[in-house]
């Protein structure tokens, strides 16, 4: 889908211009519909994954299996918030949201990263109570045949959403998939459980699982920093730097940037000479943004203020 926009101009004094270039193809609304494909086939690979689980964990009460259980099923919950935003991304801007629904997905990254906390908590907790109240575990076998699944699943599925949402510039989604990548790291961890239990080690079991703890609070401290620096307008360094050097070789200042979801927003005041035509000024426009939107495909809007020289 394309749309068309126009430049407009305006006259500030004798000196200014400001231009507002949005780009010919909105990278905005292909992204979320992008976005939304990868939720959707990835929580459908996940469901299969959790499925094929349930019964190993009812046979075995293996807690460290349990905790790999709870997390895929954590990851499937996460995917509804992220699924939704992305849906929502697709919608036009409204008067009462004139900037679009964009932010909904750094919300849903917010709730993302709560529910992997409460896995966290959770898993903790029944590891604890493992050590404490120590149980007999019944078939290492399909313990082990049960956790090489869920390696298998997930790191796929982490594979895909990194892959996507790196793709479109979403930390929400790149966070869902490392807590993908995090939960096949936790079957692998399962698989040494079982062997540590069928050579004879009871603690193997509750402490793999306080290791799965461990792992997973790590992401909510890593991926939970991107989430609430987004949410309060703040850039990553690298996305600067992208800018930056994008921009390299115009005489600008002011360049200022923030995301809303996985939309980029930028400003930069070029300086001009001070005999420019408007119409030299649009072309410089035109020419910058289809330059910035192919350095950098998930840049959504660009507002160019034009400043002569004195």
């Amino acid at each position: 889908m394309t749309a068309e926009t126009p430049v407009h101009n305006h006259d500030h004094h004798d000196h200014d211009s400001c231009t507002h270039s949005h780009g010919v193809i909105d990278p905005s609304l292909a992204s979320s519909e992008r976005g939304l494909w990868a939720v959707k086939w990835s929580t459908a690979g996940l469901l299969i994954t959790v499925l094929l689980q349930v019964g190993a964990v009812y046979l075995s009460g293996s807690v460290a299996l349990l905790a790999d259980l709870l997390h895929n099923v954590g990851d499937i919950i996460s995917a509804l918030p992220l699924g939704i935003a992305f849906w929502m991304g697709r919608l036009a801007p409204s008067r009462r949201f004139q900037y679009g629904y964009g932010r909904v997905e750094d919300l849903a990254g917010v709730m993302i990263i709560l529910i992997i906390a409460a896995s966290a908590v959770a898993t903790g907790y029944e590891s604890i109570q493992r050590f404490i109240h120590p149980q007999p575990l019944e078939h290492l076998g399909a313990v082990a045949i049960a956790a090489g699944i869920g390696f298998i699943g997930n790191e796929s599925i982490a594979l895909f959403r990194i892959r996507v949402g790196k793709e479109i510039g979403s930390a929400a989604l790149v966070a869902d998939g490392y807590h993908a990548r995090t939960d096949g790291l936790v079957s692998l961890a399962v698989v040494i459980s079982a062997i540590g239990l069928w050579l004879g080690y009871p603690w193997a079991d509750p402490v793999v699982g306080l290791g799965i703890t461990f792992a997973l609070l790590h992401i909510v401290w890593d991926s939970g920093q991107t989430i609430l620096t987004r949410l309060l307008d703040g850039i990553e360094p690298g996305t600067t730097e992208q800018l930056q050097l994008a921009l390299a070789k115009y005489d600008y200042t002011n360049l200022k940037a923030r995301w809303m979801g996985h939309q980029l927003y930028a400003q930069v005041c070029l300086a001009v000479e001070s005999e420019m035509s408007v119409g030299d000024g649009d072309a410089i426009a035109n020419q910058l943004r289809t330059h910035l939107q192919q350095e950098i495909p998930y840049l959504s809007d660009i507002c160019i203020e034009m400043q002569k020289k004195s």
